[in-house]
């Protein structure tokens, strides 16, 4: 597959780039350039991002700029690459995967001296495409930038989203629709895919993990190979941690991804692919939103279970690494992912403690459980029943008499009450405490679905005004009050994402 002719035009207005990770596994990249955009408009640029990127947001609104948001135009100093990984999908083995629609432009260094990936989404076929246009189209890009935002903005570790370009270019999705390209950014796009990858072929995993350890855990770059120290095992057990703590953020948040594949598991430990995600309206663990998952693989309440397979396909990656023994490189290996169970609860019990007011001193494991049975008794939903815990507090027993009934919440809330006077802290600054963590304002799926609508007719108004409100999620304003509502039932009961994006 040749190369595209376009883009043919080079242009300064983005440069700084660097390129360690083709440089370092060559094997892992093919160069590539962008498909073009035969009429580009800036939808949404981060101008907050972009500065602290140590880009010039006026450069990047220039004709210049967009051009290379877009992909119609290379940066100067970049050398664009698609990048090979593999992945278990739905469970399955796919040799290779790769980025079927997606170009690394290459990396920047950003105002705290962290280095980053851009990498454009949606910016035409690569040698990785096996059949597909390469394109995106309006509504998943604008998605992907308003809900990685949003999580970014709840402190949630993710890809973030530097500007959504129209490309003036009709795609074939259900009819013709208006083509775009996210430029995205990222600690780095390493995931378990891109090891499963390499380990095809033995002698990359170790220059691989050499440069994920460097890049992302340099802490470990000094230990020993081998022995006691082995710095390959205590890399499998700090990306276990991170995606441990990850996890729990997402299950806190009502999250779920839809499609948790190895290669949407990132060794940074960051979210990553915002496709058939969404939030739960009323707590369900079984909740399911991707059209494609028939089985309930990826529902809400299984999403700590298929993490922990996940991490087992990681962990089998870097076997000959942890020592020359099979035997005893999987005993060690096993031993370590064991303990995933146990990071994931200490990080979720830690986080649903603060989310009633009570502290990791007092964690109360019984009193949390019985919440959640409540709570998915009476579907309650998930994010405004801690808000009004709070306003319980405050004097107010109207919002959660409104989520359970009062003749059923009641008893749970005296122990509940009970618990909190043993911390000692008066109900105001509790009160105050658990709205600090607990959000008021998410991407409810209706309001992202009626923001996206409008913005592939061309009105981003109420993209623009949902993204005001998800960006600043813990900040009660009167005037957006509507965007703390559930979605109605039945809109809930039906709402599907998917993966054709």
């Amino acid at each position: 597959m040749a190369a595209p002719d376009s883009p043919a035009r080079i242009s300064t207005a983005i440069s700084g780039f660097t390129r360690t990770f083709a440089d370092a596994l060559t094997p892992l990249t093919v160069p590539w350039r962008s498909a073009d955009a035969p009429d580009p408009t800036l939808l949404v640029l981060n101008e907050q991002l972009a500065e602290s990127l140590g880009l010039e947001v006026e450069a990047l609104r220039s004709d210049d700029g967009i051009a290379i948001l877009s992909g119609a135009a290379a940066p100067a100093d970049a050398t664009p690459v698609a990048t090979a990984y593999s992945g278990h999908q739905f469970g399955g083995y796919t040799p290779l995967l790769g980025d079927g629609r997606a170009l690394l432009l290459g990396e920047l260094v950003d105002t705290h001296g962290t280095r980053i990936d851009l990498q454009l989404k949606g910016s035409g076929p690569t040698p990785f495409s096996r059949g597909g246009d390469g394109f995106a189209v309006t509504g998943p890009m604008l998605r992907e930038y308003l809900v990685s935002e949003a999580m970014n903005a709840l402190g949630i570790p993710t890809t973030r989203s530097l500007s959504v370009v129209a490309t003036g270019r009709g795609v074939q999705r259900n009819g013709i629709e208006p083509g775009a390209v996210l430029a995205r950014v990222a600690a780095s796009h390493l995931r378990v895919g891109t090891f499963e990858y390499a380990a095809r072929n033995t002698d990359l995993v170790q220059p691989l993990a050499d440069y994920a350890i460097t890049r992302h855990y340099p802490e470990l770059s000094e230990m020993p190979e081998t022995g006691g120290g082995n710095r390959y095992l205590k890399f499998f057990e700090a990306v276990l941690e991170r995606q441990a703590q990850l996890l729990s953020d997402w299950m806190l948040v009502g999250f779920v991804h839809g499609v948790m594949n190895t290669d949407n598991t990132t060794i940074s430990g960051e979210t990553i692919d915002y496709g058939p995600c969404a939030f739960i309206d009323a707590f369900d663990p079984s909740a399911v939103f991707s059209s494609i998952d028939h089985g309930g693989r990826y529902a809400f309440g299984n999403q700590p279970v298929v993490l922990k397979w996940n991490l087992a396909r990681f962990a089998e990656t870097l076997l000959p690494l942890v020592g020359p023994n099979p035997d005893e490189a999987i005993a060690a290996a096993t031993a370590a992912l064991t303990t995933f169970d146990t990071r994931y609860d200490r990080h979720f019990m830690a986080g649903m403690s603060a989310k009633i007011g009570l502290s990791e001193a007092f964690t109360d494991p019984e009193l949390i459980d019985d919440l959640l049975t409540l709570m998915k008794e009476h579907r309650a939903d998930w994010t405004t029943t801690f808000r009004a815990l709070a306003d319980d507090l405050r004097g107010d027993d109207v919002p959660i008499a409104s989520a359970v009934p009062r003749e059923h919440i009641g008893p749970w809330l005296e122990r509940w009450r009970s618990s909190l006077q043993r911390i000692g802290r008066p109900p105001q600054r509790t009160a105050e405490a658990m709205d600090r963590v607990n959000p008021l304002y998410i991407p409810r799926n209706h309001q992202v679905d009626a923001a996206l609508r409008a913005a592939t007719d061309g009105d981003m108004e109420p993209f623009e005004r949902l993204l005001e409100a998800v960006t600043r999620p813990y900040e009660r304003r009167t005037e957006l009050a509507h965007y703390a509502a559930p979605a109605p039932q039945a809109f809930s009961d039906s709402f599907q994402t998917f993966c054709g994006t």
